[in-house]
């Protein structure tokens, strides 16, 4: 059974007749062994010219170092990371993220937006920091784009965020009752102009 079809194969011979300098003139007994073997042999990478061997470029087109003294190229090091002080013996404060979306009545019953409860949805990330025995004065809080550094006497957190965020817009609130702080952040999309339905 031939995987191809026997035009197929015939194309390709022809096809490589065509393109090759030699004509030869065979048998149909060797036509019908060809075609046979044609099927395990050719493949889409058996299509125009050999390809060149060079043994002397073996770099990998994932990582091209440039030529200069650098160690590292700023792509390389996420964002945050200047902050990251391992000598610092301060512990990390309990933390949650929570996605959140605006809905309404006709997105609840009629779903006339489109709005799904997938991620995807989402317009904001709702932080919620833990701070036993901290009050709201001794809170440093630094947001960047993938990066939210919060310092107070007692805890450090250091937190990449799971999605990018508009650093300037947001709110913070603390709450002494329940020794928390919630940060809001507004997600930062770059596909949201485009209607996902």
């Amino acid at each position: 059974m031939d995987c191809l079809g026997v035009s197929s194969v015939q194309n390709l011979q022809a096809l490589s007749a065509l393109l090759s300098t030699q004509q030869d003139d065979d048998d149909d007994d060797d036509e019908e062994i060809r075609n046979a073997t044609a099927c395990g042999q050719l493949g889409p990478g058996h299509i125009g010219p050999p390809p060149k061997k060079d043994k002397d470029k073996e770099e990998s087109t994932a990582y091209v170092k440039k030529n200069s003294k650098d160690i590292w190229s700023e792509e390389e090091v996420a964002e945050g990371s200047q902050y990251d002080d391992l000598a610092d013996p301060r512990p990390q404060p309990e933390y949650e993220i929570i996605l959140k979306q605006s809905v309404g009545t006709e997105d609840l019953f009629l779903g006339l937006s489109g709005k799904d409860p997938s991620s995807m949805c989402c317009e904001a990330m709702l932080v919620k920091i833990k701070l036993p025995d901290t009050k709201a004065t001794d809170v440093v809080l630094d947001v960047k784009e993938k990066f939210l550094d919060l310092r107070t006497p007692k805890y450090k957190l250091g937190l990449h965020l799971p999605h990018p965020i508009h650093s300037h817009e947001g709110k913070a609130q603390f709450f002494s009752e329940r020794e928390e702080l919630e940060v809001t952040l507004l997600l930062n999309r770059s596909m949201d102009f485009i209607s996902v339905q």
